[in-house]
């Protein structure tokens, strides 16, 4: 009921002002959504595509210069004959993760349905089977929210203008921006309207052209107005690692929780939107036959902690392998991640930042009058943190022992805590009169 009053409140707020101002007004169908996209806290991304052939990781053809007609010549051979949505959608769901968002169409242009725009695509393979239909349906079946990733650049097409990346795919550059244009929302509208309810468009590359010397207008607010058009309830996201522009739904941050840029790619505002961070569990996005360079379980769990007590998703990517299976490493720790949620998920699911953070070792989250404190590092043996309000009691989040603790002068000081060697991450209940 809480939820339901702060989301009427938000609508009423929201509309008020957008009327006062003009501009993109979301719709209540669109603000439930967001309300729920936030309340999921995780993700599974999904970077599939011919460049999986290779196994050299999605940017394959633009970092090795590959002539674009040749490189096009693999989708000869893509037969992935082992693929299986059900069991794609069953591993993520036995994750924990509330949402999968899967790669349409990358920067190699090449589409993953059955598009009528464009010849390149997954039915003009040995295959010939859209993967993207039999995924939307397995979603739709399990309960699963699909999120769609669409490619803003192309590295082969000739109508598409070049930009600073792509150079050397042997294209001559007839750039005709009114057609690329009407052919992505031509896709697009196809993506809307042929495969059920699609949760999120998830956009990337507008960072192509944040170099021209006279600013490239990318026209995205026709285009967003489109999507909310086609499903109101869907939601725009754009990772052009800048402060959300008028029509976007959620923020994205890649490869950083918000507010930190160590990567070098997320030093933008943290915006008032639902907040999400993607980052690869190795160290590609697509499939790369030699990064086998996993993340641990509990450095995963760590960063699915980190990222909800910033109050954001975590998207987390896996790169399917050529013959349509998904890596049995990645198998592995979605599994392992899927066992910790369905004992501490309420510690995550539908919280909202919390109040304590005492840099990588203590960071929390809250729902509603309760407080988790997660601690991430065993090195703590007590707690002593600044904390605003009365409390009722501390208890530990595994047996709901009560703890010891002192509150005075705004801090919080828990004396003792022992953290088993075999847990993640130990979490705390705070409960606030």
């Amino acid at each position: 009921m809480k939820k339901l009053l702060a989301l009427l409140m938000t609508v009423s707020c929201m509309l008020t002002a957008q009327a006062q101002n003009g501009g993109y007004t979301p719709t209540p169908e669109n603000l439930k959504a967001r309300s729920e996209f936030r309340d999921s806290r995780f993700g599974i991304f999904l970077h599939w595509g011919l460049y999986s052939i290779f196994g050299q990781g999605e940017w394959y053809m633009t970092n090795a210069n590959i002539n674009h007609a040749e490189y096009a010549k693999v989708s000869e051979a893509f037969y992935p004959h082992r693929f299986d949505a059900a069991q794609w959608v069953a591993a993520i769901k036995a994750s924990g993760a509330r949402y999968i968002c899967f790669t349409s169409r990358h920067h190699e242009g090449f589409s993953m349905w059955d598009t009528k725009q464009s010849d390149y695509n997954i039915m003009n393979t040995p295959y010939g089977k859209d993967v993207l239909r039999m995924l939307a349906d397995e979603c739709h079946r399990q309960d699963v929210k699909l999120h769609l990733y669409y490619s803003h650049l192309d590295w082969t097409r000739e109508d598409y203008p070049i930009g600073r990346t792509g150079r050397g795919t042997g294209r001559e550059g007839r750039a005709n921006w009114a057609e690329y244009y009407a052919f992505m929302n031509r896709q697009l509208t196809e993506l809307l309207t042929n495969y059920g309810e699609i949760g999120a468009i998830w956009f990337d590359g507008v960072w192509d052209h944040d170099s021209d010397s006279v600013p490239f207008d990318w026209q995205l607010e026709e285009q967003y107005a489109l999507i909310h058009r086609l499903q109101p309830a869907c939601l725009v996201g754009n990772n052009h690692h800048q402060t959300p522009v008028e029509g976007e739904d959620i923020q994205i941050f890649e490869r950083d929780v918000p507010g930190e840029n160590k990567a070098g790619l997320s030093g933008q505002e943290i915006s008032r939107l639902p907040l999400e961070t993607c980052q690869t569990m190795n160290g590609m996005w697509g499939y790369k036959v030699v990064d086998q360079n996993y993340k641990s379980t509990a450095e995963l769990i760590r960063l699915l902690v980190r990222t909800s007590a910033k109050g954001a998703n975590l998207l987390l990517n896996v790169g399917p392998q050529p013959d349509g299976t998904l890596p049995a490493t990645a198998l592995s720790r979605l599994s392992e991640m899927g066992e910790w949620l369905a004992v501490n998920g309420s510690s995550i699911y539908g919280t909202e930042a919390g109040e304590v953070v005492v840099g990588d070792s203590i960071v929390s989250t809250r729902c509603g009058n309760v407080t988790y404190l997660h601690v991430l590092s065993d090195k703590v043996k007590r707690i002593e943190v600044p904390f605003a309000g009365k409390v009722k009691r501390v208890v530990a989040f595994s047996d709901k022992q009560r703890l010891e603790y002192r509150l005075r002068d705004g801090k919080l000081c828990i004396p003792e805590i022992n953290i088993p060697e075999e847990t993640i991450n130990y979490i705390i209940e705070i409960h606030k009169k």
